[in-house]
């Protein structure tokens, strides 16, 4: 044989079966003689073939559902991150008529992708093995919140460098120099590429962040919290504070008022999601808004056309996060 990519048609010819025979075989259909199986299975094996496994899905009438894989962690129900995630996914399955099969991983077990026509992957966290299992067995990924470089996959991203410089443009627009940032988890891509983006930025503006200006956080508040009791006993003290997701950065501002300091008189601070919390709290908090609805919403859509055969080449899809001013930002004391 050739590198040519084997077919169901020489598959069919080597047996001298016709091609519904050999998709039946493929497909364990009961109905196929022992004499032909046997022969087709001759024939699998000596030309080393393949099946089609979104093929074999359809063929199987399994290609209307799909599963959701997400990351588990604490108050993973209680996240606007997952929830509005949740929310998109399943959404775009109602408007498709697709059933969702829901998946929280601790990035260990294996995943059974049988049953689905394919996976949507909510960010890769500690799971990329189940991530390239599943591509290796030919089944249509779709991963959501990741901008994956290096495995032939699709994916739908928030561009977050672009996010972490349009929050340091603002800040450093009011005259900030005296900037500190919580990040995010610095394991994740988003939290990285915040940090890098946002820290890059302030470069071009002869801007340096000192060491003692930045905290590892993980998204959570309680991060928050401890970044800001540390921030506050810095000299000087920081004049903004960059949170790289609204849920610390509404914690940032609760410290802030305890210690009898004003947001935005004392400390500006602007966050990152447009989580509708922000609208609520004592001082509305201007941040950037990541479309994670509608990330997901697109991700279970360009799936869906992939499993149906609709989309042949690779789905690279970057979104543009964009700017909310709030109140939260203004000019640094004395200027």
């Amino acid at each position: 044989m050739t590198d040519k990519k084997v077919s169901i048609e020489d598959v069919a010819k080597r047996a001298n079966v016709s091609i519904t025979t050999v998709s039946r075989v493929i497909n364990n259909v009961s109905t196929v003689s022992n004499k032909n199986r046997a022969k087709v299975e001759e024939a699998i094996a000596f030309l080393k073939f393949k099946p089609n496994i979104s093929a074999q899905r359809l063929a199987r009438g399994t290609n209307n559902s799909i599963g959701l894989v997400m990351p588990g962690y604490p108050g993973i129900f209680h996240s606007f991150y997952a929830i509005e995630l949740i929310r998109g996914v399943g959404h775009a399955c109602e408007s498709l008529r697709l059933d969702m099969l829901f998946h929280i991983t601790n990035g260990y077990n294996p995943i059974n992708t049988n049953n689905v026509g394919g996976v949507l992957f909510a960010d890769i966290i500690e799971n990329r093995k189940q991530v390239e299992a599943a591509i290796a067995n030919g089944t249509p990924c779709m991963i959501i919140n990741n901008k994956v470089t290096d495995l032939k996959t699709n994916y739908i991203a928030v561009d977050n460098t672009a996010g972490g410089q349009i929050a340091a443009d603002y800040l450093s627009s009011f005259g900030h120099k005296n900037i500190a940032v919580i990040t995010g988890n610095l394991n994740t891509q988003s939290g990285l590429e915040r940090f890098e983006g946002f820290k890059d930025f302030l470069k071009t503006k002869n801007i340096e962040i000192p060491k003692d200006y930045i905290f590892q956080g993980d998204y959570s508040r309680r991060s928050a919290r401890v970044a800001m009791e540390k921030f506050l006993e810095l000299k000087p003290l920081p004049t903004a504070i960059f949170a790289a997701s609204d849920d610390m950065a509404l914690e940032t501002i609760a410290v802030i008022l305890e210690k009898g300091m004003r947001v935005p008189e004392d400390i500006s601070v602007i966050g990152f999601d447009d989580n509708p919390a922000c609208l609520f709290g004592p001082v509305a908090l201007t941040t950037i808004r990541q479309p994670l609805f509608e990330m997901a919403d697109e991700g279970v859509k360009s799936l869906n056309s992939i499993i149906q055969g609709k989309t042949k080449s690779l789905v690279k899809t970057l979104l543009k996060p964009e700017l909310v001013i709030r109140e939260s930002c203004t000019t640094p004391k004395g200027q």
